[in-house]
């Protein structure tokens, strides 16, 4: 990924944060720009299906539209990270938008949740200083990716697949969305239809697929 993204390496360097997990048989499924009932009802149902947990990234002002699929994805056994209270590149913002893009975010999430968020994406996998600092504040950890399936274009089943899992590796961390709405595609349901055939590879290949809760505390 870095051979093809150098400038991501360098960045990502700047303002660490975690790309991989401790191996042991497992990889961690990530989602991001959800929650919406464009596609995230059949991700939930996929992955029920497989039997793996996720952490899905959410965009604070789509929870505010789509309360009920938080419901959802907590009463499933899944993981809430933030993703932004809107879907900004940090890095194209000014110090004082970014820091409160993620302050506002992550008090909408303990809003919501009850709980306080430990994990944030940046949108674009851009954080700028601010965000950075602001997530220290907050004692949230910035999360990035070692795999994805390139399901913010308009490419089918099992293209994602095929992409996923010629990068996903043990340890890996894997970058799909349960939304089409910061995307270039009409929906995101081929990333649905993805994820049983990402599941078995990944199971062939002794990975089980788990969220970055599960990961790190286990």
């Amino acid at each position: 990924m870095y051979a093809l993204h150098p400038g991501r390496g360098r960045r990502w360097r700047e303002i660490p944060g975690i790309e991989l997990i401790a191996s042991e048989g497992r990889a961690v499924i990530t989602f991001d720009d959800g929650p919406d009932v464009d596609a995230t009802p059949a991700v939930l149902d996929a992955l029920d299906a497989a039997g793996a947990h996720a952490t899905f990234f959410v965009v604070a002002t789509q929870m505010f539209r789509w309360p009920v699929l938080m419901e959802e994805i907590r009463d499933r056994g899944h993981e809430i990270g933030l993703h932004g209270y809107e879907h900004q590149r940090q890095d194209r913002i000014s110090p004082e938008h970014s820091r409160d893009d993620v302050i506002r975010g992550f008090g909408a999430i303990e809003e919501v949740t009850g709980e306080r968020c430990r994990w944030y994406r940046p949108p674009f996998g851009r954080m700028s200083t601010a965000s950075a600092s602001a997530c220290e504040e907050l004692g949230m950890t910035p999360v990035y990716w070692s795999a994805w399936g390139l399901d913010w274009e308009d490419v089918a089943a099992d293209r994602i697949t095929d992409i996923a899992c010629s990068e996903l590796n043990e340890g890996g961390i894997l970058l799909l969305h349960d939304s089409a709405r910061y995307g270039r595609r009409p929906n995101a349901m081929a990333t649905a239809r993805a994820i049983p055939a990402i599941s078995a590879r990944a199971a062939d290949s002794g990975i089980a697929l788990v969220s970055l809760g599960e990961a790190v505390c286990k």
